[in-house]
């Protein structure tokens, strides 16, 4: 998926390959040579690497609707992932999730990657739907849901749940 690259004016969104994938956990280099940008000493983060063998088990650890690396175009520095918990389901339906390194944050970059992807996942002929979940303490995460244009739709086990839908103009044609 190396044509899937979307660029935003601060960053660059990049499917994670396979064999960086691999080599995250036990060799940096190799994975920052494979990415192609310097890897911040913050990521990747604990979540992601429990992740990575999960997506390679599925099948997923090469596909666009997998773990995405967010990539600060000024630095060519890795500053966070964002991605999909998996491929669309029966309903076209994909849940996003996103993480920023802590020096990072408050910078909106997470609104800038994430609106960048659901925009991309929104534009695929077999997502229709882009959902969300966040713990409802974040505020953060609330806000840039709600900047980038969720809707929420309940509540589950003290995580909001959130959504949001392809346009379709009145001929029903997505655009």
């Amino acid at each position: 998926m190396a044509d899937a690259v979307l660029h935003t004016t601060r960053l660059e969104l990049h499917p994670l390959p396979a064999a960086a994938a691999r080599a995250l956990p036990h060799d940096r280099e190799t994975a920052a040579r494979l990415l192609g940008a310097t890897l911040s000493v913050d990521w990747p983060h604990t979540d992601l690497l429990d992740v990575l063998p999960i997506q390679a088990a599925a099948g997923l650890d090469d596909e666009p609707f997998g773990v995405w690396v967010i990539i600060e175009r000024e630095s060519a520095t890795v500053i966070g992932d964002i991605g999909f918990l998996g491929p669309p389901n029966a309903n076209c339906t994909v849940e996003i999730g996103y993480s920023v390194i802590p020096d990072r944050r408050g910078r909106r970059y997470a609104s800038e990657a994430a609106h960048a992807l659901v925009e991309w996942a929104l534009g695929q002929p077999q997502v229709g739907v882009v959902v969300a979940g966040c713990d409802r303490k974040n505020a953060a995460s609330i806000r840039i849901l709600e900047r980038i244009g969720f809707v929420r739709t309940g509540e589950t086990n003290g995580q909001l749940r959130w959504r949001i839908e392809a346009s379709h103009d009145e001929r029903g044609h997505r655009g």
